[in-house]
């Protein structure tokens, strides 16, 4: 084992990284948050691109990534903390236990981060409403205020159980299936501790998020950005959703894999740079 490859990352670290990918990916979230919320689904990601760019500029590519930034250093702070901090603390390490660490640490990330969640789609989806039906939230803490004074810390937690499920199986598919994977890389005489290992494992990461997520992505997407009282609960929006077909429930797939991909890679090349240079050695 190398020496880079024997140190292990601080709890913090993935919250980091994420953040950081989060500023290169958000254009990419954007445009896959409104191909989700549009019912018809007949604009191509080009032409949805070039309207917002034409109408609103191309700072309007970045609307809501203050919510982006506080929902990664909540949501992803916390899975990547806990799924850290457990895998460096118990005795097995086969990809059953990983998937394990991984559902859980998902599920206490994906509540936690519920409310910033919402509101960056919320801000994401405001460019494309009529100037008078949107939210105009000016960054993420109004956005949270604003959601809490309307409808309490209830409203805040609206559709936590979409994006609770969903976070169970991002982290699934990002983290367990990265570290499997880089550890079958790593046996092999071909790959070493080092960015093509790393940009290799997160692609096979990003891939298997990617496919385990979109359809309950789409309906979290749906369930935020709904209006109160829109949908009484999961069922409805399932059924709406369905109106469309089973292709309904994969609706932003090619955005969503476009977007996930970048942001899994960068995420781990962060988070490995992190792990290297400001890692620690483990007793």
């Amino acid at each position: 084992m190398s020496k880079d490859n024997a140190r292990v990352a601080r709890w913090y670290f993935g919250g980091l990284a994420s953040a950081g990918a989060a500023c290169c990916t958000h254009p990419l979230d954007l445009i896959k948050v409104h191909l989700q919320t549009q019912q018809e689904g007949k604009l191509s990601i080009i032409k949805l691109t070039t309207n917002i760019v034409k109408k609103q500029g191309v700072l309007a590519l970045y609307a809501g990534l203050s919510a982006s930034l506080a929902r990664q250093l909540t949501y992803s702070l916390v899975r990547f903390g806990i799924y850290e901090v457990a895998k460096q603390n118990i005795s097995s390490d086969t990809f059953m236990a990983k998937v394990g660490i991984a559902g859980f640490a998902g599920a206490c990330g994906g509540i936690v981060g519920t409310p910033a969640d919402m509101v960056n789609v919320r801000m994401q989806n405001d460019i494309k409403l009529p100037p008078e039906k949107r939210r105009n939230y000016k960054h993420a803490i109004d956005g949270l205020f604003r959601v809490y004074k309307e409808g309490g810390v209830a409203n805040l937690f609206s559709g936590a159980s979409t994006a609770t499920g969903r976070a169970i199986f991002m982290t699934i598919g990002q983290v367990a299936f990265y570290d499997q994977a880089k550890i079958m890389l790593l046996k092999t005489e071909i790959f070493n501790d080092n960015l093509g290992t790393h940009f290799l494992s997160s692609l096979i990461a990003g891939t298997a998020a990617t496919l385990l997520t979109q359809p309950l992505d789409v309906l979290k997407t749906r369930s935020m950005n709904a209006k109160p009282g829109e949908f009484k609960n999961l069922g409805e929006v399932v059924m709406y959703t369905a109106k469309l077909g089973p292709l309904g429930f994969f609706k932003g797939f090619i955005p969503a894999f476009v977007r996930l991909a970048p942001h899994t890679i960068l995420t781990f090349l962060f988070l490995e740079q992190l792990r290297i240079n400001v890692g620690y050695d483990k007793q």
